[in-house]
């Protein structure tokens, strides 16, 4: 239930008129005076940081299923080859967050366990690529920037950070507007020193596409996707419209023409394919 109108204006001029607040508004305008600049993405990790802890940052840029351009990170050198490059090369096709901008978010702040499919922690790609970064939780703010361009802000929260509360949550779903507005006018400035290397980003995601190809069907190759994301059978029945069993029918065919004999061996010769798909393009 909401309060009245005079209620929530004097509980407003509270928090306004509170001294803790000064600081916050204090920060908040150096962060729209140098929205422009290049070291903004920094500034507003910085920021976020203050505010509630988390232990790392990743800011994407996302131009359709392309490979993501980095941005911003403050990946440790010793942990960049399992956090950064790893993800740049292949495990970003299965991430909940590059799927859901290719599926077409592209605002708010959302939880990964909100966006992953139900069996993700017991996925290959969980299990081979998201455990070693030691994290525990994490949120994505995401901005449209342009009109065919998202950029993700990713905030980790692991066992040497305060953990994600829900207030904390909470205030970043309510400043991910604001964020929007930042990153859209950083974008308008500093955009055009990333448009050629977007355009330049190879999409993977051909990998995925012709993974199983002349061997699989088209509907098998979609349950593979799907499988590998970390749909569980129920759930992958779900996305494609058809029965659970159809689902198990298809997964045995595909076992046996892959000639693999479980989950794991599948998503090995996945990324074997993908290796050789980058050697190819590069």
């Amino acid at each position: 239930m909401s309060l009245p109108r005079h209620l929530a204006y004097d509980s407003m001029l509270d928090f306004l008129a509170h001294s803790k607040s000064l600081a916050w508004h204090q920060q908040l305008a150096r962060l729209m005076r140098t929205a422009a600049a290049s070291d903004f993405p920094a500034r507003l990790d910085q920021c976020l940081r203050e505010l509630v802890g988390h232990e790392t940052v990743l800011i994407n840029a996302y131009r359709g299923r392309r490979r993501p351009l980095l941005i911003h990170d403050d990946y440790p050198l010793h942990r960049r080859e399992q956090g950064i490059e790893r993800y740049l090369s292949k495990a970003y096709l299965l991430d909940p967050f590059f799927t859901a901008v290719s599926d077409g978010l592209d605002q708010g702040a959302h939880r990964l366990r909100e966006l992953a499919p139900d069996r993700f922690e017991a996925s290959d790609y969980y299990a081979h690529y998201y455990r070693a970064l030691g994290l525990v939780d994490e949120v994505g703010i995401f901005c449209r920037v342009e009109e065919d361009v998202v950029i993700a802000v990713s905030l980790g929260f692991g066992v040497t950070s305060p953990p994600l509360t829900r207030r904390a949550l909470q205030a970043l779903r309510h400043l991910s507007p604001m964020m929007e507005a930042l990153l859209v006018e950083y974008w308008k400035w500093q955009g055009s020193q990333f448009q050629q290397r977007l355009a330049e980003q190879e999409p993977v995601e051909a990998a995925l596409a012709s993974f199983g190809a002349g061997v699989l069907t088209m509907r098998e190759q979609e349950i593979v996707r799907l499988l590998l994301a970390g749909h569980s059978t129920k759930s992958a029945a779900r996305e494609l419209d058809i029965s659970d069993g159809t689902v198990k029918v298809h997964r045995k065919h595909i076992y046996q023409r892959l000639e693999v004999s479980s989950q794991s061996q599948l998503f090995r010769l996945f990324l074997d394919h993908v290796a050789l798909v980058s050697r190819q393009q590069a």
